[in-house]
């Protein structure tokens, strides 16, 4: 009995000193790694282990742009040992990702992106052959089988149809839009993806949008930058980073079975939507053993362009409604400019843009006050670099800080003021604005911008054609943004009365 104790101390004797070899080695090896590299930016000084990490919990475009004042437009952030450069202004964000497009255009080998995709699919990819075919296939098919033909903008202007129908049902009394203009957005995705659209009522898959949503925001939070620095911490049964797991798992699940579904009565190389183009492609290049198409990518790449689709453009229209309530004389502009143009019997069509730019300022004022996505999805170096005269090694993080694009002052005059009329010129036109990039820019720039516009003017100017919106008496609006990847507005009412 003795020796067996004996022997059981000694093994834990060995645990507790393996435990702390380890904990001493990662922990020397993380004060190297935050060690900056020769040449590096310089940035703020962070805490042992974590560095600048519980910098970011709360609003850290806002921080970024502050460190910018102090360091300048590219400054250094240690996320945990993650090296990170941060590109703020307009000039910093244009040189880096326009002129070294290519030398930009990769992804940071994370482990939240190992764990999630593998670094494969479309978003998340390495910038080599799996994001060039498929980013070529996703082009393709938007072009195909979305924005590309005449006949879709009929298919957006029915589903605003189907959206208004339901704002109708609730006869100017309050209600949150949100999950109506979430389905309605998504639907449009959907007709690309999927060749169908899904009903208001369709539980199911509202359920999987609102875990991506929850997803967006768990992206940015602590725990996940503490997991990318500390992977062992997945071994933890809490924290969000497992609620993000759990959640990512249900939806593969989810869109394995949607794939399979809409798969079904295929014609090979007469595809109907993208998943028939994918199952193409992997049949095509079936004896390639370098082939980067499979099943396991296409479920990366349908969830990744359902999150890509739906999320930005609803919190864009959500922002929309939610400012037209909160400055009823600026709707009241664009009621004039719709009778003017539209009238009262014929739907809005992508044309009428054209003739309507004091709508289109609106449009384009709302994506640059409220920054849907402020830090987009971080890149990574592929090679080695200089900028300014920073030595950028290849492998480093980049974070694009677009909301210090659009705060910029050397580009906008009172960035902190809503003022639409900075689109016009002074015989009201509408004029474009060099520092205007909410769908970024580069080798990564956003696939579905054009199909992202069409949507957005054409929702926007039929439900303001029908109805008029505002809040219920004594409502106040909460104009601090939700926190997450995408900047989304809290729930809100609004009733919408007819004209």
């Amino acid at each position: 009995m003795e020796r067996d104790m004996w022997s059981w101390a000694q093994l834990l004797g060995v645990l507790a000193a393996s435990a702390a070899l380890l904990i001493a080695v990662s922990t020397v090896r993380h004060i190297l790694k935050q060690r900056r590299p020769r040449g590096f930016p310089p940035g703020p000084t962070g805490l042992p282990l974590i560095g600048n990490i519980l910098a970011l919990a709360s609003d850290p475009h806002v921080y970024m742009k502050k460190q910018s004042k102090v360091y300048g437009q590219i400054f250094s952030l240690d996320l945990g040992g993650i090296s990170t450069i941060v590109l703020n202004d307009y000039d910093a964000v244009k040189e880096c990702m326009v002129r070294q497009s290519d030398v930009f255009a990769d992804r940071p080998s994370l482990p939240l992106f190992h764990k999630l995709t593998k670094m494969g699919g479309l978003l998340n990819a390495k910038f080599g052959r799996c994001w060039t075919e498929h980013r070529k296939l996703a082009v393709s098919c938007f072009r195909n089988f979305g924005y590309g033909q005449k006949s879709f903008e009929n298919k957006i202007s029915e589903e605003s149809l189907f959206f208004l129908d339901v704002v109708d049902t609730h006869k100017g009394k309050a209600f949150d839009p949100k999950h109506l203009i979430t389905i309605a957005v998504s639907n449009v995705s959907n007709l690309i993806l999927f060749g169908e659209r899904f009903r208001y009522d369709d539980n199911e898959f509202l359920h999987m949008i609102e875990i991506f949503s929850e997803n967006i925001e768990l992206a940015t939070s602590a725990w996940v930058f503490l997991y990318n620095a500390f992977p062992l911490i997945g071994i933890l049964p809490f924290g969000k980073h497992q609620q993000l797991f759990r959640n990512a798992s249900k939806v593969y699940d989810f869109l394995l079975q949607i794939i399979n579904r809409f798969s079904e009565h295929r014609t090979p190389q007469l595809p109907r939507h993208f998943i028939d183009a994918y199952l193409d492609e992997m049949e095509r290049s079936a004896a390639d053993p370098e082939s980067t198409y499979s099943t396991e990518n296409l479920i990366f790449s349908v969830g990744e362009l359902i999150i890509a689709g739906t999320e930005t453009t609803t919190n864009v229209l959500r922002w929309a409604i939610l400012f037209m309530g909160l400055y009823p004389n600026i709707q009241g502009q664009i009621h004039r400019e719709i009778d003017l143009v539209v009238g009262p019997n014929r739907i809005p069509v992508f044309e009428d843009r054209s003739n309507m730019p004091y709508t289109e300022a609106v449009l384009h004022e709302i994506l640059r006050f409220c920054n849907i996505a402020p830090l987009g999805i971080f890149h990574a170096t592929s090679r080695d670099t200089v900028v300014r005269g920073y030595s950028i090694p290849a492998g480093t993080t980049v974070i694009t800080n677009l909301y210090s694009v659009h705060f910029d002052e050397k580009y906008w005059s009172d960035p902190e003021i809503f003022y639409p009329e900075r689109f016009l010129d002074s015989s009201g036109q509408f004029i474009k604005k060099e520092a205007f990039v909410p769908f970024s820019l580069g080798r990564r720039h956003c696939l579905g911008e054009q199909l992202a516009r069409m949507e957005l003017f054409l929702f926007f100017t039929a439900l303001l054609q029908r109805f008029h919106l505002h809040f219920p008496h004594g409502y106040i609006p909460n104009l601090k943004p939700k926190l997450g990847m995408t900047l989304q507005p809290y729930p809100y009412p609004i009733c919408a009365e007819r004209r």
